[in-house]
């Protein structure tokens, strides 16, 4: 019995074990630990709402957000959905393809600001060496982590867009010199996966600007700024409940929550540093949706284009019927004459006209082909057909 009790729960984690880890947890030296805890563990980690973490759901269709709350950052980004606090980053679905060079430029660029001051403690550096890594690591751990979310997802959009235009203008240059059934598809696919790239490019640039144009929202994001100002920058609740016997994390965070303490204990008010890097993302996606908006431009001039040619096309299949109706009409106005003159029924001026049939038929046809031509010029002349 005992046994048993003991394999029933030890089974299902086996199966579910790449998604049930669906976070990965990367501390300021850049290590990354994947967790299975549900969302209440979460939610007591990083101390924020369910309505919070339900932006981060992956079932669940959010518009790109970026959240500043007390004790941490929401991000959801396409699929890069991350809670960011003054001291660790927790990524979500890390075995997706597109998370894992997110992981990994997380690893490789957070703990920057971890050697540095490590090389103060220890003061083996030479000066000018020093300086410059102070200038290179000067932003505050949550900056440096939304950074590399920023700029991951603005490679990505950048590299869909692309993409979409080397498939799209070689389409659209072969639909305009063949107008056929398969270029016509071909297009309309290119045309609907271009409106949902340009809708997702704009919600991230929308989101962006709406923090731009707010510098409340914006000092909202300054965790280290608000980390300065408690008492205690690292609580009970912290790293300590995930990493109890690692006193060398613990260190490595106090280390960091020093150094934000005396960075950042000037004016609350002032969001240069987070303003410049937001326009500097801005401008970059901004750019992606002109590129997206030049090719909508470029596809509707196509379709003017097609449109134009078919309207050719119409007008001269229009002109062929016109002449067609006037070539009956003609036809019909010499079948009468001839018809009449054919009848089997005697009258008085009937009587002996057959040395005149001759002269009739062709004063008819004369008739006929000169109706036809002054027709077909006037139509000509007013321009009811092409020329």
């Amino acid at each position: 019995m005992g046994r048993e009790g003991h394999i029933v729960p030890a089974d299902p984690p086996k199966k579910k074990a790449p998604g049930s880890r669906s976070w990965i947890l990367l501390d300021v030296s850049g290590q990354g630990t994947v967790l299975d805890v549900d969302k209440y563990d979460i939610m007591h980690r990083v101390h924020i709402h369910a309505r919070d973490l339900r932006i981060l759901d992956p079932l669940l269709s959010y518009p790109s957000t970026i959240l500043g709350r007390e004790k941490a950052i929401v991000l959801n980004l396409e699929h890069i959905k991350a809670i960011i606090t003054g001291d660790e980053v927790l990524l979500r679905d890390p075995l997706d393809e597109n998370v894992i060079p997110v992981v990994a430029e997380l690893q490789r660029r957070l703990p920057h600001a971890n050697v540095k001051h490590q090389g103060q403690v220890d003061g083996k550096e030479m000066g000018g060496h020093d300086v410059e890594a102070g200038e290179e690591d000067e932003s505050p751990f949550e900056f440096r982590a939304l950074e590399v979310a920023l700029e991951a997802i603005c490679s990505f959009l950048a590299a869909r867009t692309t993409e979409l235009e080397s498939a799209a203008y070689p389409a659209l240059d072969e639909l305009t010199s063949k107008i056929s059934s398969r270029n016509l598809d071909r297009v309309r696919k290119l045309k609907s996966a271009m409106t949902r790239l340009t809708a997702r490019v704009q919600k991230v640039r929308d989101e962006l600007e709406q923090l731009l144009d707010d510098d409340d929202d914006m000092a909202d994001l300054y965790l280290s700024r608000k980390l300065s100002g408690s008492a205690s920058p690292v609580s009970g609740s912290g790293p300590a409940n995930w990493y109890p016997n690692s006193p060398t994390i613990g260190s490595k965070i106090s280390r960091a929550s020093r150094a934000s303490m005396g960075t950042y204990r000037g004016d609350e008010n002032d969001v240069e540093e987070l303003e410049m890097l937001l326009e500097a993302y801005f401008m970059q996606i901004d750019g992606t949706l002109n590129k997206l908006t030049t090719l909508r431009e470029y596809i509707d001039d196509t379709e003017d284009y097609i449109n134009i040619q078919l309207d050719n096309h119409r007008n001269q299949l229009i002109q062929l019927e016109l002449f067609l109706s006037l070539g009956t009409l003609c036809l019909s106005i010499y079948s009468l004459v001839a018809g009449i003159f054919g009848v089997n029924i005697p009258y008085t001026w009937n009587t002996g006209y057959g040395y005149m049939f001759k002269w009739v038929v062709i004063v008819t046809g004369v008739f006929c082909a000169a109706l036809f031509v002054i027709v077909g010029s006037y139509a000509r002349y007013k321009g009811l057909v092409g020329q």
